[in-house]
């Protein structure tokens, strides 16, 4: 695990969004300005951040392991925000 020479880049896209039950202020304006426009039956706006990182030299394993650490160093909040996680192909 670890370094692993030869190895393609490793992409990992992160999808960060508020848990159920925080507000989400940005969301509820888009929805109120969406009305606004005309746009029916709409029946809610959910925002969600997408971070697309690429790694390079190290294994997919890896690659997982640094995109958790950014979560936790910068990415997310664990108190209002939930993570979700996804190896992309090369």
């Amino acid at each position: 695990m670890g370094k692993a020479k030869g190895t393609p880049p490793r992409r990992v896209e992160v999808r960060v969004e508020l848990k159920p039950g925080v507000m989400d202020a940005e969301a509820l304006s888009t929805e109120k300005a969406l009305g606004l426009l005309g746009v029916k039956d709409l029946d809610g706006v959910h925002i969600a951040r997408v971070y697309e990182l690429t790694f390079t030299g190290i294994d997919a394993e890896a690659a997982m392991d640094r995109a958790r650490e950014c979560v936790e160093r910068l990415l997310a909040n664990p108190v209002i925000h939930q993570v979700s996680l996804r190896a992309l192909e090369h």
